[in-house]
């Protein structure tokens, strides 16, 4: 398996588009954008919340901008496109965001100002450069 040469684990799943993780944190991180542009709670507590209730290691929002905010809008066009369900419908605050910059780490703008690396156990082995609709269909579309 690929995964064991890498030092990782692995979960075998029946092929589906978006694959299992993006399914479910996708509609969780859109949620987290509605709350936080309602103005429902900041973006620290959001994140907050969901690391004391759900025991995750980090927020919605600053993974989301780990990961680049350019590639999760991708992921949740995709998956909106391919389910055509309303869950998956991308937040227009993140649309927004991403038409306006703020892409997270990569540019140090997004939902947090990411000045220094992240921690090496929350680094992200995706490449945001090469982000295009096309490009994660084909990358997470076969999970």
């Amino acid at each position: 398996r690929l995964t064991d040469g890498m030092g990782q684990s692995s979960v075998a799943v029946r092929g589906a588009p978006g694959g299992v993780v993006s399914r479910i944190l996708i509609p969780m991180s859109n949620e987290a954008v509605g709350i936080l542009a309602d103005g429902v709670a900041s973006r620290e507590e959001r994140d907050a919340a969901l690391q004391m209730g759900a025991n995750h290691p980090m927020g919605p929002l600053a993974l989301g901008g780990l990961i680049g905010l350019n590639v999760r809008l991708v992921i949740t066009e995709v998956l909106h496109d391919e389910f055509w369900d309303p869950k998956y419908r991308p937040h227009p605050h993140l649309q927004k965001m991403v038409r306006t910059g703020q892409l997270g780490h990569k540019r140090s703008a997004g939902f947090y100002s990411h000045t220094k690396e992240p921690a090496a156990s929350t680094h992200c082995r995706c490449n945001p450069n090469n982000a295009t609709r096309a490009g994660v269909r084909t990358a997470w579309g076969s999970q």
